[in-house]
C-alpha cells in the first residue's frame, strides 16, 4: 500500500499503541451483552507495517554548483524555504573567538544596501512573511530560512537574498547586539540547565568545536565588524549550498527565482567541508558545579555516541526510544510517575557528521538528588543487563514509527528529510524503508548496543546543585570534580 502525506496521520494513529478511547459510549444493557465478550475500552491496535512511497522532491543542479529541490504541493498557497550553507556554522569558528558564525548569521538581517533593520522587519510583517539567518554554535552550516504566501514569495525571496548576498553589518546594530548579548550572558550562568549543558558538552567534546554552547564574553569583546565581513565572504559560498523549497510552485518557477535573484552569487571554488569526531572519552568522572541555595538539582548522565551515518543508528534509535525518548520512556514512568522525583525525564541522541552524544538529564528536589541518580544509573544498567520485554520493545518500535509518520503530513517536513539525505548522502530510498528498518531491529540487537554505547566505564556524570547538601553524597558515584558558576575548577 502507498500513501501520500494527506493519509499518513491516519496510518499513524492505527499504529499507535495504546490509544484511549475518548469518545463516551452508553453501555448496552446487561441482559443483551455476551458474556463472552470483554470490553477493555481500547482501540484495536494494527500489527501491519506501514508501508509508504514518500514524493520525491524535483532536483536541479545551478550554474554556481547549489543545488535545487522542490517539493510541490498547491494545497494551501504557502511557499517554505530552506537554504543550506555547510561551512558556515560555528564549527568553523576560530578556536579562540567561539560565536564568530552566530554572530555574523543573526547581524545578516540587520542591514543591506537597500533596507535598515527596522525596513526590513516593516517589509516582513506587511507581508505577514518570514525571513531569518542562523548558524549553531557547534553546527557544520548556516541556513536562511523563510515563508510567505504564495503572492509575496518572489519578493520575501528577493529580500532573503538581500540579506544574503549584501548584508552591511552596521556598526550601531552591532553595538547593540552586544550590549544585549552581554547581558544574555551574565543572566544565563544564573541557569542551571545551562551551566549543565555547558559542562557536559565540554567533559563530551573537549576542546573539538562541537564543546561550543554559547558566545564567550573574551569573544564578544574581541569581535569587530569587519571579522564579520571577512567570516561572510570566506564562508558565504554556493559552492555546496543547498536550496530547498516546499509547497505551491513548481520547479520551473522556483529556478527561475534562484536564477534571478542569486545570479550573483558565484562560485568561490571551495573544498568540501571536512569534519573531525572528537577525541576518546576519558574514564568515568562525576563534574559537580556548585551553585549555592540551589532548590533543585540538575542531574545529566551520558557519553559519546555516534555519527549520524553510523550502521548502528536505527538501533540507537531504538534503544533511545526505550530508555527515554519520550513520556512512554522508562526514565519517565520510572522516575516521574512511579517515584515522584522530578517533573520530567529523558534521554536523546544527537547524532552529526561527527560522533554525538546520548544523554539522559532530568531537574529533581535537592533532597531526592542521591536516589534519583542512583536509580538513574540504575535504568542505564538494566538496558545493558536485560532484554528488553517483548511487548515493550514492540510498543516502543511502533512509537518510532507513528512518531516519523505524523512529521509528514507537512511537505517542509518532509523536505527537511531529503536535505538530511543529501548532507549525510544516505540512499534515495532511505525515509521509505524507514519503517521496515526499525521493524527490523532486534532485542538483541539493542542489548548489545547498549554495552556498547552505554559503557558504565565511559558515562559521564554532570551534576549542579547546592554544595552544602549533596557534595558528599556524590562521591559514591566515582571521582568528584567541583567547579563554580563560571566554570572554573574549586579546590585544584
Amino acid at each position: 500500500m502507498s500513501i501520500t502525506p494527506r493519509t499518513v496521520a491516519v496510518l499513524a494513529a492505527v499504529c499507535a499503541a495504546g490509544a484511549v478511547v475518548s469518545a463516551r459510549q452508553a453501555a448496552p444493557p446487561p441482559a443483551q451483552q455476551s458474556k463472552a465478550v470483554v470490553m477493555k475500552g481500547r482501540a484495536p491496535v494494527s500489527t501491519s507495517l506501514l508501508k509508504i512511497n514518500l514524493p520525491r522532491p524535483a532536483e536541479a543542479d545551478l550554474a554556481n554548483g547549489m543545488h535545487l529541490m522542490v517539493l510541490e504541493d498547491h494545497r494551501l498557497p504557502q511557499v517554505t524555504f530552506q537554504l543550506i550553507i555547510p561551512g558556515a556554522g560555528g564549527y568553523f569558528d576560530p578556536a579562540d573567538t567561539p560565536g564568530l558564525a552566530s554572530m555574523t548569521a543573526t547581524m545578516m538581517r540587520e542591514g543591506t544596501p537597500t533596507k535598515n533593520t527596522q525596513q526590513i522587519s516593516e517589509a516582513l510583517e506587511t507581508m505577514a512573511a518570514s525571513v531569518s539567518v542562523n548558524a549553531g554554535m557547534s553546527s557544520a552550516v548556516a541556513s536562511v530560512t523563510g515563508s510567505s504566501l504564495t503572492d509575496n514569495f518572489d519578493a520575501t525571496f528577493a529580500l532573503a537574498a538581500d540579506v544574503l548576498l549584501t548584508p552591511t553589518f552596521p556598526q550601531e546594530e552591532f553595538d547593540r547586539y552586544k550590549t544585549r548579548t552581554r547581558t544574555g550572558l551574565t543572566q544565563q550562568r544564573s541557569n542551571p540547565t545551562f551551566l549543565a549543558n555547558e559542562m557536559f558538552a565540554r567533559v563530551i567534546y573537549g576542546t573539538h568545536p562541537g564543546a561550543r554552547v554559547s558566545v564567550t564574553a573574551d569573544a564578544l569583546d574581541k569581535t569587530t565588524r569587519d571579522a564579520l565581513v571577512a567570516f561572510h565572504k570566506a564562508h558565504y559560498v554556493p559552492d555546496h549550498a543547498v536550496l530547498a523549497i516546499a509547497g505551491d510552485i513548481t520547479l520551473v518557477q522556483a529556478r527561475k527565482l534562484a536564477d534571478a535573484k542569486l545570479g550573483a552569487w558565484k562560485k568561490a571554488g571551495t573544498p568540501d567541508p571536512i569534519l573531525n569526531d572528537p577525541p576518546a572519552l576519558g574514564p568515568s568522572k562525576v563534574y559537580f558545579i556548585a551553585r549555592p541555595s540551589s532548590v533543585q538539582s540538575s542531574l545529566w548522565v551520558g557519553t559519546q555516541g555516534i555519527s549520524r551515518t553510523s550502521p548502528d543508528y536505527d538501533i540507537v534509535t531504538v534503544m533511545n526510544a526505550v530508555i527515554g525518548g519520550g513520556p512512554t520512556g522508562r526514565l519517565f514512568t520510572d522516575l516521574r510517575e512511579e517515584k515522584g522525583y522530578t517533573y520530567g525525564a529523558y534521554s536523546n541522541i544527537s547524532a552529526l557528521q561527527y560522533r554525538g552524544a546520548w544523554t539522559a538529564s532530568m531537574d529533581v528536589r535537592t533532597e531526592v538528588t542521591e536516589p534519583a541518580l542512583r536509580d538513574l544509573i540504575a535504568e542505564i544498567a538494566r538496558m545493558r543487563d536485560e532484554a528488553v520485554p517483548a511487548k515493550e520493545f514492540a510498543d516502543k518500535k511502533r512509537g518510532v514509527v507513528s512518531s516519523f509518520a505524523l512529521q509528514l503530513e507537512s511537505p517542509s517536513t518532509v523536505l527537511s528529510n531529503y536535505i538530511t539525505s543529501r548532507l549525510y548522502k544516505l540512499p534515495a530510498d532511505y525515509w521509505d524503508k524507514l519503517p521496515s528498518r526499525i521493524d527490523a531491529v532486534t532485542q538483541a540487537e539493542v542489548q548489545a548496543a547498549s554495552k556498547k554505547y552505554l559503557d558504565p566505564a565511559r558515562l559521564q556524570i554532570v551534576v549542579v546543585g547546592d554544595a552544602s547538601k549533596i557534595a558528599d553524597s556524590l562521591k559514591q558515584f566515582g571521582t568528584v570534580e567541583t567547579y563554580d558558576t563560571n566554570g572554573k575548577r574549586i579546590g585544584q
